[in-house]
């Protein structure tokens, strides 16, 4: 029987599972919920359900292997583009998970809290792909984590992004209202994909795109989005046949390596979190924090642009 702390507050519940079942595979984690053998306060659960401090959770008696004790998580800052009292946001590179978990032994948040030991509570707001870059946000309390996170739920944030995308963007394409689902492959890896408006399974996303600039045979596209899915901006963009450049998983994986072994050698997913909008959850100011494009993007677009 796990029990959930403060600490877990608002996690999922595959999320909590994998942290505290270290060793056990991904697909007997996500087997046993969806066979109903876990159960949170003595009812069936999802994969996504949100626990809460308190939560009793009984788990099926599951077998860990015998593995040496992990290598702490190196400690790390990263760019500090705001920060507080009540909260930090930094600037997250391309290529660091923003957790361990799933074949990463830490990710950002592990890293943090390596390089600040003084720090009595540090977590982070929301996630963005490990190949996405840009404004990442953390809170420094509690009360911050809730009141922030409610603002997420409630779509009272702005977000923008900035994606390159292969090809010719339409400019009459300025809303995507595409309903997506999400399931997970044989190795329990997220996968997203478009389905029609009358399947049960899917749930309405819609992202809304401004093309800002051609850049050789791309184009630059700013980004935001009114609904949060998992792999939203990926899916849709590649579903409209102009998918991210660079992009591992909905990709054009023959342009991507071309692109990675050719002279420019770019090798990352072109995503980058450039504008995070929010309430301050102590004074209630209106703050917009921004994270300049990464140097390596920023060179590709200079080698891009028309002649």
């Amino acid at each position: 029987m796990l029990v959930v702390d403060e600490e877990s507050a608002g996690q999922r519940l595959d999320n909590f599972l994998l942290r505290h079942l270290k060793g056990v595979p991904k697909t007997h984690v996500y087997r046993v919920i969806r066979s109903g053998e876990v159960r949170v306060n003595k009812g069936r659960a999802a994969a996504d359900t949100r626990v809460q401090p308190g939560d009793a959770i009984r788990v099926p008696p599951v077998r860990l292997p015998e593995r040496p004790a992990a290598a702490p998580a190196p400690a790390r800052e990263f760019p500090v583009l705001f920060e507080d009292d009540h909260l930090l946001a930094i600037a997250k590179p391309a290529g660091v998970a923003v957790h361990g978990g799933s074949g990463v032994s830490s990710g950002v948040i592990e890293q943090l809290r390596q390089a600040r030991p003084q720090a009595r509570f540090l977590e982070l707001v929301h996630r963005l792909d490990k190949e996405t870059s840009g404004v990442l946000l953390l809170a420094r309390k509690r009360s911050a984590l809730t009141a922030l996170q409610d603002q997420f739920r409630a779509r009272d944030t702005g977000k923008t992004y900035l994606a390159l995308v292969w090809g010719a963007w339409p400019a009459r394409l300025k809303v995507i209202d595409l309903p997506l689902h999400k399931s997970l492959d044989a190795m329990g890896e997220r996968q997203v994909r478009v389905v029609s408006p009358a399947s049960e399974d899917g749930r309405r996303s819609i992202t809304l795109v401004r093309s800002v600039q051609p850049a050789g045979s791309c184009s630059l596209l700013e980004v935001s989005l009114k609904t949060g899915r998992t792999h939203q901006i990926r899916v849709h963009l590649a579903h409209s046949g102009h998918p991210i450049v660079g992009d591992p998983k909905y990709g054009d994986f023959a342009r991507n390596r071309e692109l990675a072994r050719g002279p420019l050698r770019f090798a990352r997913m072109f995503l980058h979190a450039l504008e995070l909008a929010f309430d301050h959850p102590a004074s209630g100011e209106r703050i917009t924090l921004r994270a300049e494009l990464p140097a390596e993007c920023a060179t590709l677009l200079a080698a891009l642009e028309p002649a």
